[in-house]
């Protein structure tokens, strides 16, 4: 058995303003948020290996936990969101509406000349499957939370929007039996 833990990065700017892509820094409060985490103490259990995603916002939430070399691996970047890269939900939406439409309907659209959902899909699911048998943390975008999540519980590519993950949420899932499982621990 294994224990993988997902913490989603702490805020964002840009992830407040919903801007795709880019490379902030936490903001003052993403900052307190996980420094508030730090302090309640354990993340879940104890873990070998901390891994992030090549992102400011990645890095610096695993420092703010305690963990100042995290491995830094690419395979947990935010999505290749092409030409939308730094622009906001609205300018999209009002740019190329239905380009807009297809990225969030289809996974295998890439209207902004960067990677699909079902390509972040395929590369965070690839990743996670080299983890089984291990015990990490993964610090990463909400998205890619989200995108290991729909492959972990066998989802279809386009339920990457069914699930919210939240900036600081913590999801544990074991591999075991040849197969990943969600364990939701109880309250308290």
């Amino acid at each position: 058995m294994s224990g993988l833990r997902l913490l989603a990065a702490a805020a964002t700017p840009g992830l407040r303003r919903a801007v795709f892509g880019g490379d902030d820094d936490l903001d003052e409060g993403g900052l307190r948020a996980a420094l508030a985490l730090s302090e309640a103490g354990d993340l879940g259990g104890r873990s070998d290996t901390w891994c992030c995603a090549p992102s400011q916002a990645a890095i610096q939430t695993a420092g703010a936990l305690g963990h100042d070399d995290p491995v830094v691996d690419k395979a947990l970047a935010d999505p290749d969101y092409g030409t939308w890269t730094r622009l906001g939900l609205g300018d999209v939406a009002g740019a190329e509406p239905f380009g807009l439409q297809a990225w969030l309907t289809d996974p295998c659209a890439a209207p902004h000349g960067g990677e699909s959902l079902a390509a972040v899909r395929l590369r965070a699911g690839t990743w996670l499957d080299r983890q089984a048998g291990l015990r990490v943390v993964a610090v990463a975008h909400p998205v890619l939370v989200r995108a290991m999540l729909t492959h972990a519980l066998g989802l279809p590519d386009d339920a990457v929007w069914q699930l919210d993950v939240a900036p600081l949420s913590l999801t544990r899932l074991t591999h075991r039996s040849g197969r990943w499982h969600l364990h939701l621990p109880p309250a308290g």
